[in-house]
């Protein structure tokens, strides 16, 4: 009986702790986050089989505070974020392929066309820019004729609008921009 009410114990203990790491999903885990979750689950399974509930939970307790300090840094000191979380590399720019970076990441051709489909894009000349993101996800920038208009540029063509937005930044300019890495982090 000791034994279920010690793995309930760790179960709701497991979530509690898991609940203040924070929650993402397991796609936009970065490396660090997976292993200490990956950790955290070994961690739990042990008390099952040595009944040492108090020093399973301190390990969590451990994992966890090790995992929010490493955010926290990564929030602020961007040499921190790149290396442990990794940036965006890019795969394609104004249509063409960047082939040697593909195979530095281990992405095929057929993996990109894969995933620009699922995106409802079916041609490279529709892409301004692709990058793989550090959580494995891919971005991109459409080229002007392959946008969707916006409300915005439909009222320009109407003669209903004449402002221009105040921020207006380029999210891909970081990641081609070696000057970001050396500013600080403004974080929006």
């Amino acid at each position: 009986m000791s034994l279920i009410w010690n793995s309930l114990l760790l179960v709701f203990a497991g979530v509690l702790l898991l609940r203040i790491a924070g929650r993402k999903s397991i796609s936009q885990m970065t490396l660090a986050q997976t292993v200490v979750m990956i950790s955290i689950g070994s961690i739990i399974i042990q008390p099952i089989v040595e009944t040492s509930v108090a020093r399973t939970l301190v390990a969590t307790a451990i994992f966890i505070l090790a995992l929010i300090i490493m955010e926290y840094l990564q929030l602020k000191f961007n040499v921190i974020e790149k290396f442990i979380s990794g940036k965006s590399k890019i795969m394609v720019k104004d249509g063409n392929i960047n082939v040697k970076e593909m195979r530095k990441m281990r992405f095929t051709v057929d993996q990109l066309e894969m995933r620009l489909r699922q995106q409802g894009i079916s041609s490279f000349s529709d892409v301004k820019t692709v990058t793989l993101e550090p959580n494995g996800q891919i971005g991109y920038e459409l080229v002007e004729d392959a946008k969707p208009l916006t409300v915005r540029e439909f009222k320009k063509l109407m003669n209903m609008y004449d402002e221009q937005p105040a921020n207006s930044k380029n999210i891909f300019e970081e990641i081609s921009d070696p000057q970001e890495q050396e500013n600080p982090k403004n974080l929006h």
